[in-house]
């Protein structure tokens, strides 16, 4: 038997036996080794903040049971292919799977990693799959101003993809002076919101704060876009359109994981993939700040959640056998 994390109530999870199915043709049984905790996403789902509109768009592709609980939800999973097809078998895959000893899933939703990628660090390659898209739909240009409130796990790697770009300023903007240290993992400037740099071209807002959004369209020069990328769940949040909003013709534009932009024709699984080569870069591990054993998650999530502003990432580990 193997082992599933369940939220069985608002605010309190549990470990449960699973019996998997017979892998048939074209499946894959796959060995976790890893999965990890998004923090905005997977809090709001802990603490039952999903709005009943936005239950069917929230589902993750293996979630099990319906929000508010008990469910069975997660989407940052490595693994190690143990039974399917020979171009797999033994191979370090990444597939949108909860957090789970054992799973098994079509070979077509798991995604090889690449080699020259750790597969400690791959489990956050959901995360920056959703910063890519966020860069796709904000279509930034060389030269450009930019900054991105919010120094999350979202919203940092927003900022990482961002740095790549030549001759752009970027400042990653947070109310923690010590997520500092992230962007200077990332290659990135930091500011505190009241010391950041205004005249942006484009500013992405990943705080999930009616502070942070204000303070994005602050930033903004004359026609900028702020591309929100926050999700509140079911709390309301005040925009203050009263002040620089209309004078400055600014745009507010919204952007989610689950709808590629039109301006990038791809797939999901090329965007995936694009997702997995930009983890090369060892700056990303500076977003994994806390770490704990599978059967330790139901301890460990709560108090992550509350740790209030520091934590971003939870890896969880998984003993092989």
């Amino acid at each position: 038997m193997e082992r599933a994390f369940w939220l069985r109530e608002p605010g309190h999870g549990e470990i449960r036996t699973v019996e998997l199915p017979a892998p048939g043709d074209g499946d894959v049984l796959v060995r976790t080794v890893y999965s990890a905790v998004s923090r905005g996403t997977e809090s709001l789902v802990f603490r039952g903040g999903v709005p009943a509109s936005q239950h069917d768009i929230m589902r993750a592709p293996f979630q099990e049971g319906e929000f508010p609980a008990p469910v069975k939800y997660g989407y940052l999973n490595v693994g190690e292919v143990e039974q399917g097809p020979g171009e797999l078998l033994g191979r370090t895959v990444f597939c949108l799977y909860p957090h789970q000893t054992r799973y098994v899933v079509p070979a077509t939703a798991v995604t090889v990693v690449p080699d020259r990628v750790p597969a400690a660090r791959a489990v956050l390659a959901g995360t920056v799959e959703t910063a890519l898209n966020a860069v796709w739909d904000a279509a930034p240009q060389v030269g450009d101003r930019l900054a991105v409130v919010g120094a999350g796990m979202v919203g940092a790697s927003v900022a990482a993809i961002l740095g790549r770009l030549p001759a752009v300023r970027v400042q990653l903007v947070d109310i923690d002076p010590a997520r500092a240290k992230i962007a200077e993992a990332i290659g990135v400037d930091f500011a505190v919101p009241g010391d950041a740099l205004g005249d942006c071209d484009l500013v992405v807002h990943a705080s999930a704060s009616a502070a942070g959004l204000g303070r994005a369209l602050e930033l903004l020069r004359p026609e900028g876009v702020c591309v929100e990328l926050s999700w509140y769940g079911d709390r309301p949040v005040a925009v203050p359109l009263g002040e620089w909003f209309h004078s400055r013709r600014l745009t507010i534009r919204g952007s989610q994981v689950g709808t590629i932009s039109p301006n990038r024709p791809r797939s999901y699984g090329e965007r995936l993939a694009v997702a997995l080569e930009l983890l090369a870069d060892p700056g990303f591990d500076a977003l994994v700040t806390a770490e704990c054993r599978f059967d330790e998650l139901p301890a460990a999530l709560p108090a992550m959640i509350s740790d209030e502003p520091s934590a971003l990432c939870l890896r969880v580990t998984y003993d092989s056998d």
